[in-house]
């Protein structure tokens, strides 16, 4: 038998049980491992707290920082008497953490400031973000177009849920559509639209308060209730341009929901 490799073979054991955490082959006194093993102390059991209550259905959580800038939302956007004021307001917030993940503008609003129709979108895009306005990117083009075509050219108000671009085009969270709502609901209030045009999912459930998908919602008529309950305004779901681009068969129904929003508000009103 080769002694040295029995050697080696014996220090490469040894080094393996050192490694593993064994400090000696033998001691010199026995030592009872399962008598030690039965007088340590148990730890002590941790006091588990009780079980914090479950949200009601449909309710959502709140952390403190996001109450405290939906409050200084609220502020800003009361103060502001016009859309001037209102757009500034939004510029010098800083409760949405949309404004400090690569935006480089606030992003409001454009179209007539005594529209009959507010259309609403979820939020800016790269484009919407070169220019500062929203809808004016390849989704929006196809929306001015279909607003011509339908009889609203000219006729619309156009914003967003939230007024800075996520980073990437992600759909904004409902923590930052909820930080940015106080300006949508001033911006309702200050030009007093006869419908809601809801485009897309995102901006349907944040603005409606529901979790139905947008194909769910899409052609039927809710109502707009403001915070303080003071204002309503019938609301119309529709398919959002950027969907149609990538799904050009979608486009029939959006045209017509379009066709459907503009014989209500053509329609001569009841003596």
């Amino acid at each position: 038998m080769d002694t040295a490799t029995d050697t080696r073979a014996i220090e490469s054991l040894l080094a393996f049980w050192s490694q593993a955490g064994a400090d000696v082959c033998f001691s010199e006194v026995p030592v009872d491992r399962l008598a030690a093993r039965a007088q340590s102390p148990r730890p002590a059991q941790p006091t588990l707290a009780p079980p914090a209550p479950a949200p009601a259905p449909g309710a959502r959580r709140i952390s403190p920082d996001l109450t405290a800038g939906i409050d200084a939302a609220r502020t800003l956007a009361e103060a502001a008497d016009t859309l001037e004021a209102l757009e500034a307001a939004i510029a010098a917030f800083d409760g949405c953490g949309l404004k400090f993940e690569g935006a480089k503008r606030a992003v409001f609003a454009r179209g007539a400031p005594d529209a009959p129709v507010m259309i609403i979108g979820e939020g800016p895009g790269a484009e919407e973000d070169n220019q500062g306005a929203p809808f004016v990117g390849r989704a929006g083009k196809l929306l001015d177009r279909m607003l011509k075509a339908s009889g609203l050219g000219g006729r619309v108000f156009i914003t967003n849920t939230v007024f800075w671009r996520p980073p990437g085009n992600r759909t904004p969270s409902p923590g930052e559509q909820m930080a940015c709502a106080p300006f949508l609901e001033r911006a309702i209030a200050l030009v007093k639209p006869r419908y809601l045009l809801l485009s897309g999912g995102a901006a349907a459930k944040s603005v409606l308060k529901r979790e139905e998908g947008i194909l769910s919602l899409r052609g039927r008529w809710f109502d707009w209730t403001s915070e303080d309950g003071a204002l309503q305004v019938p609301a119309l779901p529709t398919l959002h341009p950027a969907f149609l681009l990538r799904q050009p068969g979608a486009k029939k129904r959006a045209w017509q929901d379009l066709l459907t929003l503009t014989e209500r508000l053509d329609r001569p009103e009841r003596p």
